[in-house]
């Protein structure tokens, strides 16, 4: 039997039974009602009339495809399922991106969705896409690549220059171009320098730019009378070369697979093409770098179902991060660090599915002491080789005359520098608010971190819509003052009003979600499941702290 942390468990603050509580938990639950929604429409793809089209050609949709390639009754893990919200985009972006077991072996699935313009290289598309290689690479896994695609989403203007009225406002806020195109096949080109298994599945037309997915992959399935590979399609072919042409002979699945040696294995259907993938898979000879679990894994003592009410919707009032992280870690059991200094801060060690890790959560704004002891916390985590997640409910760091003359600055710099020198692979859960340089602090996006979830509640923005909109209100009357000019209070208002609304609209999860600027909404309820299986994934590569550090202001 495997040994169990020796810690105690967390004593819980909760009380499920005040109206507060209540209301919290039917708030969450209308939103996981919200997001259920989305999630239906996200499945729908391009809509009906499109999945007929699509099943009167034999063809299966793209997540049917994604749940026959997949062991039975193992756990797929989608991410980013609602890019593109509130956008001119179809909800879900134009593809589906998650992590499967495919003969016994973890992988980075990436599917195009035909349903949705074609499967066409969509700026969603794009972004799924660079996360997913992104993910393969960090974790060292295989990357599965089902194919179709009707290249890049030409309706984009790839140009510049003056509107027909004279107007150059558009150019001038332009910052793509062409030229900077094209990382992804430098990505995938990486995973194979890196023994990381490209495997790609061709379920239909993959032209242009799209071609070079089986192109520069390590393995090609391909189906009969289906795929379709090349630069250019028959009516390109005839207005570049003036060549008369058709699909099959200019790029289909047997001449791949007979004469251009483009594809290593021909299907007779889409059901022969996943049964061939999952023979490849399980020829890799794959296994874990990391260590198995190591701890037991019973179930948390204090009930998962109480995380529903534990956020005040509003973030107004404080939660205590110690009732979040008793509902998520084994036995619900908790070894504390500094629990008497830097109260702001919570930090411990504990287990999530027989998991080791050191978890950091905010109980408020960062003070200097707590910024000093998170930091502190992340080295000792990287001397003993454990993962590291980062529970976010934060404001920021504190600020004021005291607090900048206790080291401030000082303070919050070298927790940002043990977080991004440290090299443990990083979690991070938003909870509640995520504001400023304290989403840096505690292991944001950009810093690198193996994954990223959010609740539905959060929120996430440089600072609080209000906060935001007195500023600007405070800047607008000194600059009256300057001027000599009478300052007009009722506009003011109105304006701080419209402001804090727009801010406040703007952090919300699913907003941050349909950017892609995290992995995906989930339901409070499903924080451990979640964070067991990124801590199954993240073992396909050593767990290895790091062996030095940038200068300490100290």
């Amino acid at each position: 039997m495997q040994p169990s942390l020796l810690a105690p468990p967390v004593r819980s603050t909760l009380d499920a039974r005040t109206p507060e509580f209540q209301e919290n938990r039917e708030v969450m639950l209308k939103k996981l009602e919200e997001i259920e929604t989305l999630l239906d429409e996200a499945e729908q793809g391009g809509g009906a009339r499109h999945h007929e089209r699509l099943a009167k050609r034999g063809k299966l949709p793209v997540r049917e495809r994604i749940a026959l390639v997949l062991d039975p009754d193992s756990p797929f893990l989608e991410l980013s399922s609602l890019a593109a919200y509130n956008s001119s985009y179809t909800i879900g972006g134009g593809a589906v991106l998650g992590i499967g077991v495919i003969a016994g072996v973890e992988c980075v699935i990436f599917a195009n969705d035909p349903t949705v313009l074609g499967g066409a290289l969509t700026p969603y598309v794009g972004k799924k896409w660079m996360r997913a290689l992104e993910i393969a690479r960090d974790n060292h896994m295989p990357y599965v690549s089902f194919v179709e695609s009707a290249g890049a989403d030409l309706r984009r203007s790839g140009g510049g220059g003056k509107k027909k009225d004279g107007d150059r406002s558009a150019a001038s806020t332009r910052i793509e171009h062409f030229a900077e195109s094209g990382r992804f096949f430098y990505e995938m080109i990486e995973l194979s320098k890196l023994e990381i298994p490209t495997v790609c599945v061709v379920f239909g037309s993959s032209t242009a730019g799209g071609a070079y997915q089986p192109g520069l992959s390590d393995y090609n399935v391909v189906i009969k009378e289906q795929s379709k590979i090349f630069l250019a399609g028959p009516p390109l072919v005839k207005m570049a070369t003036g060549e008369d042409s058709d699909d099959e002979t200019l790029g289909g699945a047997k001449m791949h697979a007979e004469i251009s040696g483009l594809a290593e294995y021909f299907a007779e259907d889409e059901s022969d093409a996943l049964r061939q993938c999952r023979e490849i898979m399980s020829h890799l000879n794959w296994r874990k770098a990391g260590p198995e679990p190591s701890l037991r894994a019973d179930p948390p003592k204090l009930d998962p179902e109480e995380l529903l009410g534990i956020i005040d919707p509003d973030l107004k009032r404080p939660a205590e991060i110690r009732d979040v992280i008793g509902r998520i870690v084994d036995g619900s059991r908790f070894e504390e660090f500094k629990a008497r200094y830097g109260p702001t801060m919570v930090c411990g060690f504990a287990s999530i599915e027989g998991y080791p890790v050191g978890i950091l959560g905010n109980n408020g704004v960062i003070y200097p002491d707590s910024s000093e002891k998170a930091a502190h916390f992340v080295q000792l985590c990287n001397q003993i080789d454990v993962p590291l997640l980062f529970l976010q409910n934060l404001t920021g760091f504190i600020v004021g005359r005291e607090f900048e003359q206790a080291g401030m600055i000082k303070k919050g710099s070298q927790l940002i520098n043990a977080v991004t020198n440290s090299t443990v692979p990083h979690l991070t859960v938003i909870v509640g608010a995520s504001y400023g340089a304290g989403t840096y602090a505690m292991s944001g996006r950009a810093f690198n971190n193996r994954f990223t979830f959010i609740w539905p509640s959060a929120k996430i923005a440089v600072m609080g819509g209000k906060q935001i909109a007195g500023v600007m209100s405070i800047v607008r009357r000194r600059q009256a003052e300057r001027k000599g000019e009478p300052f007009d209070e009722e506009a003011d208002a109105a304006l701080r009003e419209a402001v804090e609304e727009a801010q406040e609209r703007g952090s919300v999860a699913l907003e941050a979600s349909g950017a892609i600027s995290d992995d995906g909404i989930i339901d409070p309820r499903d924080t451990r499941t979640v964070l067991g299986i990124c801590l199954s994934i993240v073992r396909n590569t050593p767990i290895e702290g790091t062996d030095g550090y940038g200068v300490f202001r100290l």
